[in-house]
């Protein structure tokens, strides 16, 4: 979204104001008078598209996932748990990009544990995924796929798709919940994981979403 440079002649104490919220925010005066105008005015804003796409996915996510409090207009955080020994915590970050191109944002998926086995049962699934993932991807035409792998944390980026904010955020929140059915299938039995129903599941979704 283009911005230029306009000059404004405010009242000291309404600056005053601004300034409060803003640092309350952790956003900048000009960002913040740009929201403001720009909601009065019916006008999308970065801030809003990411309210609207995170607004939809805590409607769809809030039934499989903890929630957490947001920090940031821009970024995401839930929480599942495995059904495992230790019930280990498995967190979710989704992180938007303010002007998406190309990627949407990005995904880091990361386990908290400090067992070895389910940290390399963790990164065993992802190999997995990955080459999986990468492999339906390249078949619709998308070869841009990145990710990053390390010990017990997955970060993946998110294509963009061109939806609007409400199949976006529906988007990311079945994909989740995809990931985490996988994730505890696998852990729950690898030698008989259901590669092949998990598999046709993520194809049917790609049938309606890219991301």
């Amino acid at each position: 979204m283009k911005r230029s440079v306009y000059s404004l002649v405010l009242m000291d104490d309404v600056v005053k104001a601004v300034d409060e919220e803003a640092y309350r925010l952790g956003t900048s005066r000009s960002n913040l008078i740009n929201q403001i105008v720009a909601e009065h005015l019916s006008c999308i804003t970065p801030e809003m598209r990411m309210r609207e796409i995170f607004n939809s996915v805590t409607e769809f996510a809030s039934s499989s996932f903890k929630i957490q409090q947001q920090q940031s207009v821009s970024l995401m955080n839930l929480k599942t748990v495995l059904e495992y020994k230790y019930r280990p915590a498995v967190n979710y970050k989704v992180e938007l990009e303010r002007e998406p191109n190309n990627f949407l944002g990005r995904m880091r998926i990361y386990i908290r544990t400090r067992n070895q086995l389910l940290i390399s049962m963790f990164n065993n699934f992802f190999i997995y995924r990955i080459d999986f993932e990468k492999k339906c991807l390249s078949e619709l035409g998308y070869n841009d796929y990145e990710f990053e792998l390390y010990s017990g944390s997955f970060t993946r980026k998110l294509i963009n798709g061109a939806f609007d904010s409400k199949k976006t955020g529906t988007a990311i929140s079945m994909y989740l919940a995809h990931i985490n059915k996988a994730l505890q299938l696998y852990f729950s039995s690898p030698e008989s994981f259901p590669s092949h129903m998990i598999e046709n599941e993520y194809r049917q979704f790609l049938e309606q979403f890219i991301i």
